[in-house]
């Protein structure tokens, strides 16, 4: 069965010419123009992966992912006209998967259609071991993330997707350094030149929720102007 794509967005002119692509590309294509059409079609027609405008005429795509994210983790691509700073942080805070800043080519948004979703399927079909380390310990089966101190004991925190994976990559390769650009080709699944900045605000929001000090790191360490190296977490 075909992959089933929702895109959601009010201008007529990218749906048709994102649908044309995706479909020569061999998805099945939902579409809606609005905010409510497309909660009623999420539900109705569970999609693979949603493509999600942040300006709509009713809802927002903000309000609609957090919608959607309090009954599904389906993988999201958020589309916008903004380059705010602001909207892109809110929609990876709020579990969006990737993100894409119009205008764009629909060749780029098929790639990272393919990128997402091959890295939705390769993580449910994951059978990797939990990583624990002396401040931290991972479960890739349940998708869980404890953190660990001498003084507060443990405590669960909650990720996104996104940054579940970022995170277990990380750890599943301590002391090594880490490019930008091999994150994005292993985590995001990106194999052509892509901007780089998505990892820095991944990363900066990674270490605020579990509690990693930029200047001082437990676990994920700054190598400056190359990318990052994870440490061998400490108590604390």
């Amino acid at each position: 069965m075909n992959e089933r794509v929702l895109i959601v967005d009010d201008e007529p002119n990218i749906i048709e010419l994102v649908s044309l692509y995706l479909k020569n590309e061999g998805y099945e294509v939902l579409f809606a123009e609005n905010g409510e059409e497309a909660l009623d079609l999420f539900f109705a027609n569970p999609p693979d992966i949603l493509i999600l405008d942040i300006m709509l005429p009713d809802i927002d795509g903000l309000e609609i992912l957090r919608k959607i994210r309090k009954e599904s983790q389906v993988p999201v691509i958020m589309l916008t006209a903004k380059e705010s700073e602001v909207d892109k942080v809110v929609g990876l805070e709020l579990g969006a998967d990737d993100y894409l800043t119009k205008p764009f080519s629909p060749r780029e948004l098929a790639a990272r259609v393919r990128a997402v979703l091959r890295r939705s399927r390769a993580f449910e079909q994951n059978t990797c071991d939990v990583i624990e380390t002396p401040g931290l310990r991972i479960d890739p089966m349940r998708r869980t993330v404890e953190i660990k101190g001498a003084k507060k004991g443990k405590k669960s925190v909650n990720l996104t997707a996104t940054e579940f994976d970022l995170l277990y990559f990380f750890a599943s390769n301590p002391g090594i350094v880490l490019t930008r650009e091999r994150l994005l080709e292993r985590v995001w699944g990106y194999d052509w030149a892509c901007d780089t900045r998505t990892v820095d605000v991944y990363v900066r929001h990674l270490r605020e929720k579990i509690g990693d000090d930029a200047q001082n790191p437990r676990f994920i360490e700054t190598v400056r102007g190359v990318g990052y190296r994870f440490k061998w977490g400490e108590n604390a």
